[in-house]
């Protein structure tokens, strides 16, 4: 069970994206749920995404700073995730 970053739910894991800082440290959609990094769960809702923003969520989970740009490609692939 995983906690979501948006509207704090507990769910499944397999029910959840999984939203990773790299080692590099850049910011990336975890699709497997099994790449090295730091990690955070996310409900498969942008209602759930845009409640992780607007709370700084996301900035505390992965503790870093999250630039807009980020931001804004996590929003177009989860709109993608929707339409699938």
């Amino acid at each position: 069970m995983r906690k979501c970053i948006g509207c704090n739910e507990m769910k499944n894991k397999k029910e959840m994206l999984r939203i990773l800082r790299t080692t590099e440290g850049s910011i990336v959609l975890d699709a497997t749920g099994r790449q090295n990094g730091r990690g955070a769960y996310l409900c498969r809702s942008s209602e759930c995404l845009k409640k992780a923003i607007k709370s700084r969520g996301i900035e505390r989970s992965l503790k870093m700073a999250v630039p807009p740009e980020i931001y804004e490609n996590l929003e177009k692939e989860m709109e993608q995730l929707e339409q699938n």
